[in-house]
């Protein structure tokens, strides 16, 4: 459909200016390298919570995962609670307060420099920062190819071209102001999102006859499911797969697990937490957060899985045929079908905005790591504001390049196996570090080798949908994976995060018991 250009050209100017300057009011006020990756930590609890929400919903969840939920259907629904009693409550009730303590405390202003500062280990520190820049542009990737495959599929311009201009104008404001000029754009693409998302699901309903009728129609086709997908568990848009089937793992371990765990040591978000005055702050950012969550995700895996009742009544086939195949680009196709020019264009700024904010916090969180944390600080020098901003553009040329040779239908995949990685690798160690008077230093390095370790290893040559892809498996043992069902469907993350917990448990036992030993030998030669 022909999208108005007028009204697409002043919406899109309108919006483009209030990002510029708001990333300008964000440029104003960063004056060292210490407001540029923290925001001056006194950040108000509504943009905290708007910045969190908008970091962690992307168009990853939007496009991606809406695209997952009309494959796969509604039982994708179980990670909205998961993110909103994990992501939200645990995050910032439990995990976001003593975080924000001990990172006050100690002056921590990364993720990297925070594990680096509790342990007193300068590996901590490299290692956290090593997988950052590895494993973060996948995720960044996904999210910008989730926001270019839209404009590409509604505008009719070239993916290139849509990639580098979403790039470049998040690039500007990251580069230029800093985490307070993220948390500022975020909070304004935060409600732009909220808006798309409402607007959305009323008019799903409408066309589809109301709530009742929807989901109705929707459990009807359950005879529609495809033999492929069949086999594999699907037993319809309303209802899980079969327990213990491949399509159950994946729903199960990669997508629900592995997004609603992962996001408790993202490093993009923990440093939401280090931004806050107080405690008290994070407490009121919580119900503005919920609410976030609650609406964004669940309104678009509800809608993901409802576009298969509107293709099959105009189009006698299901959303990902008509979509040519590829999951990526169901809800962009629905949404050029079902609805009119002006919302197109609103959803377009909706998808920008999901896209931007995220990348923001990733681009920021990326040059970080690099600026400050792998070769910022040398022998105590003060932080640099201008390594820090060059590690940005470094890390955004890194992620442009790596969007270019990713395959179709890898948005949601990626974005789960970066929070897997984040899991395995961290989240034990981080744990440790903010619930132990005296946190293990030996304890939390061989977790996160262990874990990282591991979700490479699983990742490489057992998780078939990543081994396969890479070749390493088959070419040096000549088949795709190394296990047999049901394997090579469990994520890595199921692995991964219990050995990299086990290790760190192990670790603490093992310096207890030498502890307890050599207070028991000082005793006998005092005796």
């Amino acid at each position: 459909m022909a999208v108005d250009t007028l009204t697409f050209a002043i919406m899109t100017a309108v919006y483009l200016v209030i990002v510029m300057v708001l990333g300008y009011m964000g440029y104003k006020k960063t004056k060292e390298a210490e407001d540029f990756m923290l925001a001056g930590r006194n950040v108000h609890p509504a943009l905290i919570a708007l910045s969190y929400g908008a970091t962690f919903i992307s168009t990853s969840a939007i496009v991606g995962f809406g695209g997952v939920a009309a494959n796969l259907g509604m039982g994708l629904i179980w990670l909205v609670g998961l993110n909103i009693g994990v992501g939200i409550l645990l995050a910032f009730v439990v995990y976001g307060k003593k975080t924000r303590e001990i990172g006050s405390r100690l002056k921590a202003v990364t993720f990297p420099d925070f594990m680096g500062k509790v342990y007193g280990s300068s590996f901590m520190r490299y290692a956290s920062g090593l997988i950052i820049i590895i494993g973060m542009p996948l995720y960044a990737s996904a999210v910008m190819i989730g926001g270019a495959r839209f404009i590409e599929t509604t505008f009719s311009m070239s993916f290139t071209t849509a990639l580098l201009v979403l790039a470049a104008i998040t690039a500007i404001y990251v580069i230029v102001g800093g985490l307070l000029a993220v948390i500022y754009t975020d909070a304004f693409q935060g409600i732009i999102m909220l808006i798309g998302m409402i607007i959305l699901l009323i008019f799903t309903y409408v066309t589809l006859g109301g709530i009742g009728p929807a989901h109705e129609a929707l459990t009807n086709m359950a005879s529609l499911v495809p033999e492929s997908l069949s086999a594999s568990g699907h037993t319809g848009w309303t209802s899980m797969p079969d327990l213990g089937s491949p399509l159950w793992y994946t729903l199960v371990t990669t997508i629900i697990l592995g997004v609603g765990i992962g996001v408790l040591a993202q490093p993009q978000l923990v440093v939401r937490f280090m931004t806050a005055k107080d405690n008290k702050s994070l407490n009121r950012a919580i119900p503005v957060g919920g609410l976030f969550i609650l609406l964004i995700p669940g309104v678009i895996y509800t809608v993901g899985a409802l576009t298969n009742v509107y293709f099959f009544d105009n189009k006698g086939m299901l959303a990902v045929q008509a979509a040519g195949a590829n999951i990526d680009s169901v809800i962009p196709t629905y949404i050029n079908a079902i609805m009119p020019d002006w919302f197109v264009v609103l959803f377009l700024l909706t998808l920008l905005a999901a896209a931007m904010s995220t990348l923001s916090a990733l681009f920021h969180t990326m040059g970080t790591a690099i600026g400050h944390d792998i070769i910022g600080q040398k022998n105590g020098e003060k932080p640099s504001l201008k390594k820090n901003r060059i590690g940005v553009l470094v890390m955004i040329v890194v992620s442009v390049l790596l969007a270019f040779i990713m395959p179709g239908s890898i948005i949601a995949r990626a974005t789960a196996m970066f929070m897997g990685l984040c899991a395995s690798a961290f989240l034990p160690a981080f744990t440790h570090a903010i619930f132990s008077k005296k946190p293990s230093t030996k304890a939390a390095v061989v977790s996160l080798i262990v874990g990282a370790v591991t979700w490479f290893a699983w990742t490489a040559f057992v998780h078939v949908k990543e081994s396969e892809a890479l070749g390493l498996c088959q070419f040096l043992f000549g088949q795709p994976t190394l296990l047999q069902n049901p394997w090579p469907v469990v994520d890595p993350l199921i692995i991964a995060l219990p050995l990299a917990t086990i290790s760190l448990i192990l670790v603490l036992i093992i310096e207890g018991q030498s502890a307890v030993d050599k207070n028991e030998a000082m005793k006998k030669s005092q005796v």
